[in-house]
């Protein structure tokens, strides 16, 4: 059986959502976030999500690793240090012998809900139907990396 893991990047909540082939569906077997403090130096932010996500990487033991490209940030700062966490994340997986896949925020929403541009909301139904959710899952980040994970699997055809 297949287990991916989608990561939607950030330095203060990074989102994963584990998933795994159920019949014709995916199924979502954890999700949550990797949260790092403001009061601790940028460098520890990194490895302690490096920490946080060997761990999950260990508990459910994935193959694929789905991550989102980085589009666009509203500073170069925070583009940056989402950069470096990206790059955190992917060295994470490699060492942990995952294939990686990538995808772009709009091959995203392209794939959940049949539109490029969909906004937070739609999306985030989206991911409530496609897991059978009752509600939508929280935080954002979790709901996103659960739909990266969905595009990644589906784009790579693991099923």
């Amino acid at each position: 059986m297949v287990t991916v893991i989608g990561i939607d990047p950030g330095y203060a909540r990074c989102g994963f959502g584990v998933i795994e082939p159920r019949g014709q569906d995916w199924i979502s077997v954890a999700h949550g976030v990797i949260t790092t403090s403001q009061e601790i130096q940028h460098a520890d932010r990194l490895l302690e999500i490096a920490s946080d996500l060997r761990s999950i990487i260990e508990k459910h033991n994935p193959s694929i690793l789905v991550i989102e490209e980085l589009f666009f940030a509203k500073s170069t700062t925070t583009a940056l240090k989402v950069a470096e966490v990206r790059g955190v994340v992917i060295v994470e997986a490699r060492r942990a012998g995952l294939e990686i896949v990538e995808v772009k925020p709009n091959e995203v929403k392209m794939a959940l809900t049949g539109y490029g541009k969909a906004d937070k909301r739609q999306m985030q139904e989206m991911v409530k139907t496609v897991f059978g959710f009752s509600t939508i899952p929280q935080p954002d980040d979790a709901a996103d990396a659960l739909a990266i994970a969905w595009c990644g699997a589906c784009k790579a055809k693991f099923k």
